[in-house]
Protein backbone atom coordinates (compact mmCIF):
# COMPACT_ATOMS: atom_id res chain seq x y z
CA UNK A 1 0.00 0.00 0.00
CA UNK A 2 2.88 2.33 0.82
CA UNK A 3 4.85 1.43 -2.29
CA UNK A 4 1.95 1.89 -4.71
CA UNK A 5 1.42 5.43 -3.36
CA UNK A 6 5.12 6.24 -3.62
CA UNK A 7 5.27 4.90 -7.19
CA UNK A 8 1.97 6.43 -8.37
CA UNK A 9 0.41 3.04 -9.16
CA UNK A 10 -3.27 2.14 -9.51
CA UNK A 11 -4.10 -1.52 -8.83
CA UNK A 12 -7.13 -3.08 -10.52
CA UNK A 13 -8.59 -6.40 -9.37
CA UNK A 14 -11.23 -8.32 -11.28
CA UNK A 15 -13.99 -9.63 -9.01
CA UNK A 16 -12.78 -13.21 -9.55
CA UNK A 17 -9.50 -12.46 -7.74
CA UNK A 18 -8.98 -13.73 -4.20
CA UNK A 19 -9.89 -11.64 -1.17
CA UNK A 20 -6.30 -10.68 -0.26
CA UNK A 21 -5.85 -9.09 -3.70
CA UNK A 22 -9.18 -7.24 -3.76
CA UNK A 23 -8.37 -5.77 -0.34
CA UNK A 24 -5.25 -3.97 -1.64
CA UNK A 25 -6.78 -2.94 -4.98
CA UNK A 26 -7.88 0.61 -5.74
CA UNK A 27 -10.82 -0.72 -7.78
CA UNK A 28 -12.56 -4.09 -7.99
CA UNK A 29 -15.20 -5.03 -10.54
CA UNK A 30 -15.92 -6.28 -14.07
CA UNK A 31 -13.24 -5.95 -16.74
CA UNK A 32 -14.53 -3.00 -18.79
CA UNK A 33 -15.67 -1.15 -15.67
CA UNK A 34 -12.10 -1.43 -14.34
CA UNK A 35 -10.66 -0.08 -17.60
CA UNK A 36 -12.91 2.98 -17.36
CA UNK A 37 -11.93 3.55 -13.72
CA UNK A 38 -8.24 3.36 -14.63
CA UNK A 39 -8.69 5.92 -17.41
CA UNK A 40 -10.19 8.34 -14.90
CA UNK A 41 -7.29 8.19 -12.44
CA UNK A 42 -4.18 10.38 -12.47
CA UNK A 43 -1.92 7.40 -11.80
CA UNK A 44 0.74 6.95 -14.48
CA UNK A 45 1.05 3.20 -13.93
CA UNK A 46 -1.72 0.59 -13.75
CA UNK A 47 -1.44 -3.04 -12.63
CA UNK A 48 -4.20 -5.41 -13.74
CA UNK A 49 -4.89 -8.39 -11.49
CA UNK A 50 -6.95 -10.41 -13.92
CA UNK A 51 -6.25 -11.87 -17.36
CA UNK A 52 -4.47 -10.64 -20.47
CA UNK A 53 -7.40 -9.29 -22.51
CA UNK A 54 -8.40 -7.15 -19.50
CA UNK A 55 -4.93 -5.59 -19.31
CA UNK A 56 -5.10 -4.95 -23.06
CA UNK A 57 -8.43 -3.16 -22.65
CA UNK A 58 -6.89 -0.95 -19.95
CA UNK A 59 -4.14 -0.03 -22.43
CA UNK A 60 -6.71 0.69 -25.16
CA UNK A 61 -8.54 3.16 -22.93
CA UNK A 62 -5.35 4.63 -21.42
CA UNK A 63 -2.64 4.47 -24.10
CA UNK A 64 -0.60 7.10 -22.26
CA UNK A 65 -0.34 4.95 -19.11
CA UNK A 66 2.13 2.16 -18.38
CA UNK A 67 0.05 -1.00 -17.94
CA UNK A 68 1.19 -4.26 -16.38
CA UNK A 69 -0.42 -7.69 -16.15
CA UNK A 70 0.53 -8.93 -12.68
CA UNK A 71 0.94 -12.54 -13.81
CA UNK A 72 1.89 -13.03 -17.49
CA UNK A 73 0.50 -16.59 -17.70
CA UNK A 74 -3.02 -15.41 -16.84
CA UNK A 75 -4.86 -15.80 -20.14
CA UNK A 76 -8.48 -16.48 -21.09
CA UNK A 77 -9.43 -19.60 -23.08
CA UNK A 78 -12.53 -17.87 -24.44
CA UNK A 79 -10.60 -14.80 -25.61
CA UNK A 80 -7.95 -16.98 -27.24
CA UNK A 81 -10.19 -19.50 -29.02
CA UNK A 82 -11.00 -17.30 -32.03
CA UNK A 83 -8.50 -15.26 -34.06
CA UNK A 84 -8.55 -12.72 -36.89
CA UNK A 85 -8.07 -15.35 -39.59
CA UNK A 86 -11.05 -17.43 -38.46
CA UNK A 87 -13.44 -14.51 -38.06
CA UNK A 88 -12.28 -12.89 -41.31
CA UNK A 89 -13.26 -16.12 -43.08
CA UNK A 90 -16.65 -16.20 -41.33
CA UNK A 91 -17.24 -12.54 -42.26
CA UNK A 92 -16.78 -13.45 -45.92
CA UNK A 93 -19.56 -16.04 -45.54
CA UNK A 94 -21.86 -13.50 -43.86
CA UNK A 95 -20.96 -10.14 -45.43
CA UNK A 96 -24.22 -8.43 -44.45
CA UNK A 97 -23.85 -9.25 -40.73
CA UNK A 98 -22.72 -6.81 -38.03
CA UNK A 99 -19.93 -8.46 -36.02
CA UNK A 100 -20.53 -8.09 -32.28
CA UNK A 101 -17.54 -9.00 -30.11
CA UNK A 102 -17.84 -9.81 -26.44
CA UNK A 103 -15.26 -7.81 -24.44
CA UNK A 104 -13.64 -11.19 -23.67
CA UNK A 105 -11.67 -11.17 -26.94
CA UNK A 106 -8.12 -10.24 -27.85
CA UNK A 107 -7.27 -6.75 -29.03
CA UNK A 108 -6.17 -8.22 -32.37
CA UNK A 109 -9.62 -9.73 -32.93
CA UNK A 110 -11.37 -6.52 -31.91
CA UNK A 111 -9.66 -4.75 -34.83
CA UNK A 112 -12.00 -6.51 -37.32
CA UNK A 113 -15.20 -6.30 -35.28
CA UNK A 114 -17.96 -3.68 -35.55
CA UNK A 115 -19.25 -3.40 -31.98
CA UNK A 116 -18.01 -4.56 -28.59
CA UNK A 117 -20.31 -5.58 -25.69
CA UNK A 118 -20.07 -6.56 -22.04
CA UNK A 119 -22.29 -9.15 -20.39
CA UNK A 120 -24.29 -6.35 -18.75
CA UNK A 121 -24.68 -4.23 -21.90
CA UNK A 122 -25.04 -6.92 -24.61
CA UNK A 123 -28.85 -7.00 -24.76
CA UNK A 124 -29.22 -3.20 -24.88
CA UNK A 125 -26.51 -2.74 -27.49
CA UNK A 126 -27.74 -5.51 -29.80
CA UNK A 127 -31.22 -3.97 -29.61
CA UNK A 128 -29.75 -0.61 -30.64
CA UNK A 129 -27.87 -1.93 -33.68
CA UNK A 130 -29.68 -0.95 -36.86
CA UNK A 131 -28.78 -4.11 -38.75
CA UNK A 132 -31.10 -7.08 -38.17
CA UNK A 133 -28.31 -9.59 -38.89
CA UNK A 134 -25.81 -10.10 -36.08
CA UNK A 135 -22.73 -12.32 -35.87
CA UNK A 136 -22.10 -12.68 -32.12
CA UNK A 137 -18.67 -13.91 -31.00
CA UNK A 138 -17.18 -15.77 -29.23
CA UNK A 139 -19.58 -16.96 -26.49
CA UNK A 140 -22.53 -18.93 -27.86
CA UNK A 141 -24.15 -19.13 -24.41
CA UNK A 142 -24.16 -15.36 -23.85
CA UNK A 143 -25.20 -15.02 -27.50
CA UNK A 144 -28.08 -17.46 -27.00
CA UNK A 145 -29.23 -15.51 -23.94
CA UNK A 146 -29.12 -12.26 -25.93
CA UNK A 147 -31.01 -13.89 -28.81
CA UNK A 148 -33.85 -14.83 -26.46
CA UNK A 149 -34.05 -11.25 -25.17
CA UNK A 150 -33.91 -9.73 -28.66
CA UNK A 151 -36.02 -12.08 -30.84
CA UNK A 152 -36.39 -9.46 -33.55
CA UNK A 153 -32.72 -9.88 -34.50
CA UNK A 154 -31.26 -12.68 -36.61
CA UNK A 155 -28.30 -13.73 -34.47
CA UNK A 156 -25.66 -16.10 -35.84
CA UNK A 157 -23.59 -17.91 -33.19
CA UNK A 158 -20.31 -19.80 -33.35
CA UNK A 159 -19.29 -22.67 -31.07
CA UNK A 160 -17.24 -20.80 -28.47
CA UNK A 161 -17.43 -19.68 -24.89
CA UNK A 162 -16.12 -19.89 -21.35
CA UNK A 163 -15.14 -23.50 -20.53
CA UNK A 164 -15.59 -22.84 -16.81
CA UNK A 165 -19.16 -21.53 -16.99
CA UNK A 166 -20.07 -23.96 -19.78
CA UNK A 167 -19.27 -27.00 -17.64
CA UNK A 168 -22.17 -26.27 -15.26
CA UNK A 169 -25.12 -28.60 -15.94
CA UNK A 170 -28.83 -28.74 -15.21
CA UNK A 171 -27.97 -31.63 -12.86
CA UNK A 172 -25.73 -29.27 -10.87
CA UNK A 173 -28.71 -26.91 -10.51
CA UNK A 174 -30.93 -29.76 -9.36
CA UNK A 175 -28.35 -30.83 -6.75
CA UNK A 176 -27.77 -27.29 -5.45
CA UNK A 177 -31.49 -26.56 -5.17
CA UNK A 178 -32.05 -29.80 -3.28
CA UNK A 179 -29.30 -28.82 -0.81
CA UNK A 180 -30.53 -25.21 -0.49
CA UNK A 181 -34.29 -25.18 -1.22
CA UNK A 182 -34.81 -21.65 0.11
CA UNK A 183 -32.01 -20.06 -1.96
CA UNK A 184 -32.43 -17.93 -5.07
CA UNK A 185 -30.33 -19.00 -8.06
CA UNK A 186 -28.20 -16.20 -9.58
CA UNK A 187 -26.20 -17.13 -12.69
CA UNK A 188 -23.92 -15.61 -15.32
CA UNK A 189 -25.17 -15.64 -18.94
CA UNK A 190 -22.00 -17.52 -19.96
CA UNK A 191 -23.70 -20.61 -18.49
CA UNK A 192 -25.58 -22.96 -20.84
CA UNK A 193 -29.30 -22.26 -21.55
CA UNK A 194 -30.37 -25.31 -19.48
CA UNK A 195 -28.88 -23.50 -16.46
CA UNK A 196 -29.86 -19.89 -17.15
CA UNK A 197 -33.45 -20.93 -17.86
CA UNK A 198 -33.79 -22.06 -14.23
CA UNK A 199 -32.27 -18.95 -12.67
CA UNK A 200 -34.07 -16.34 -10.59
CA UNK A 201 -31.61 -13.76 -11.94
CA UNK A 202 -29.24 -13.80 -14.93
CA UNK A 203 -26.59 -11.10 -15.16
CA UNK A 204 -22.99 -9.95 -15.13
CA UNK A 205 -20.71 -10.51 -12.16
CA UNK A 206 -21.43 -7.00 -10.87
CA UNK A 207 -25.12 -7.49 -11.55
CA UNK A 208 -25.18 -10.70 -9.52
CA UNK A 209 -23.43 -9.00 -6.61
CA UNK A 210 -25.74 -5.98 -6.65
CA UNK A 211 -28.84 -8.18 -6.85
CA UNK A 212 -27.70 -10.23 -3.84
CA UNK A 213 -26.76 -7.17 -1.78
CA UNK A 214 -30.06 -5.38 -2.46
CA UNK A 215 -32.35 -8.40 -2.14
CA UNK A 216 -34.40 -9.03 0.99
CA UNK A 217 -33.78 -12.71 0.47
CA UNK A 218 -31.25 -14.38 2.79
CA UNK A 219 -29.89 -17.32 0.78
CA UNK A 220 -28.38 -17.46 -2.69
CA UNK A 221 -26.84 -20.05 -5.00
CA UNK A 222 -24.14 -18.29 -7.03
CA UNK A 223 -23.67 -19.53 -10.60
CA UNK A 224 -20.34 -17.95 -11.46
CA UNK A 225 -16.71 -18.13 -10.24
CA UNK A 226 -16.59 -19.25 -6.61
CA UNK A 227 -14.78 -16.03 -5.60
CA UNK A 228 -18.08 -14.17 -5.94
CA UNK A 229 -19.79 -16.29 -3.28
CA UNK A 230 -16.76 -15.69 -1.02
CA UNK A 231 -16.76 -11.90 -1.56
CA UNK A 232 -20.51 -11.69 -0.94
CA UNK A 233 -20.16 -13.67 2.30
CA UNK A 234 -17.67 -11.04 3.53
CA UNK A 235 -19.83 -8.11 2.44
CA UNK A 236 -23.19 -9.52 3.59
CA UNK A 237 -22.50 -11.54 6.76
CA UNK A 238 -26.21 -11.73 7.53
CA UNK A 239 -26.83 -13.72 4.33
CA UNK A 240 -25.73 -17.13 3.04
CA UNK A 241 -24.05 -17.76 -0.32
CA UNK A 242 -23.47 -21.17 -1.90
CA UNK A 243 -21.39 -21.85 -5.05
CA UNK A 244 -23.55 -23.59 -7.65
CA UNK A 245 -20.74 -26.13 -8.02
CA UNK A 246 -17.19 -26.44 -6.72
CA UNK A 247 -16.09 -26.78 -10.36
CA UNK A 248 -16.65 -23.05 -10.98
CA UNK A 249 -12.99 -22.15 -10.42
CA UNK A 250 -11.03 -20.29 -13.11
CA UNK A 251 -7.35 -21.36 -13.03
CA UNK A 252 -6.32 -18.28 -15.00
CA UNK A 253 -7.96 -15.91 -12.53
CA UNK A 254 -6.44 -17.85 -9.65
CA UNK A 255 -2.96 -17.72 -11.22
CA UNK A 256 -2.31 -14.25 -9.77
CA UNK A 257 -1.14 -14.16 -6.16
CA UNK A 258 -0.60 -11.30 -3.72
CA UNK A 259 3.15 -11.88 -4.06
CA UNK A 260 2.84 -11.43 -7.85
CA UNK A 261 1.20 -8.06 -7.24
CA UNK A 262 3.83 -7.05 -4.67
CA UNK A 263 6.70 -8.00 -6.99
CA UNK A 264 5.06 -6.11 -9.87
CA UNK A 265 4.78 -3.02 -7.67
CA UNK A 266 8.47 -3.48 -6.80
CA UNK A 267 9.31 -3.65 -10.51
CA UNK A 268 10.66 -7.21 -10.47
CA UNK A 269 7.69 -9.07 -11.97
CA UNK A 270 4.65 -8.64 -14.20
CA UNK A 271 4.56 -7.96 -17.93
CA UNK A 272 4.17 -4.56 -19.50
CA UNK A 273 1.36 -4.52 -22.07
CA UNK A 274 2.43 -2.90 -25.34
CA UNK A 275 0.17 -2.38 -28.37
CA UNK A 276 1.11 -0.60 -31.56
CA UNK A 277 -0.78 2.57 -32.49
CA UNK A 278 -2.48 1.11 -35.57
CA UNK A 279 -3.84 -1.88 -33.62
CA UNK A 280 -5.12 0.38 -30.84
CA UNK A 281 -6.77 2.72 -33.33
CA UNK A 282 -8.60 -0.13 -35.09
CA UNK A 283 -9.58 -1.90 -31.86
CA UNK A 284 -10.95 1.30 -30.35
CA UNK A 285 -13.56 1.54 -33.15
CA UNK A 286 -15.71 -1.30 -31.76
CA UNK A 287 -15.28 -0.03 -28.18
CA UNK A 288 -16.28 3.51 -29.13
CA UNK A 289 -19.31 2.06 -30.93
CA UNK A 290 -20.21 0.17 -27.75
CA UNK A 291 -20.08 3.39 -25.74
CA UNK A 292 -22.20 5.15 -28.40
CA UNK A 293 -24.90 2.43 -28.46
CA UNK A 294 -24.85 1.50 -24.79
Amino acid sequence: MRLKKEKDICILAHSYQTRDITEIADFTGDSFQLSVKASQTDAKTVIMCGVRFMAETVKLLSPEKTVYLANPIAGCPMAEQMDKELISAVKEQYPDYTVVAYINTTTALKTICDVCVTSSSAVKIVKNIENKNILFIPDCNLGSYVAKQVPEKNIKLLNGGCPIHARVTAKDVETAKALHPNALLLVHPECVPAVTSQADYVGSTSGIMEFAKNSDHKEFIIGTETAIAAHLAFECPDKRFYPLTKELICPNMKATTLIDVYNTVCGTAGEEITLDEETMKKARVCIDKMIELG
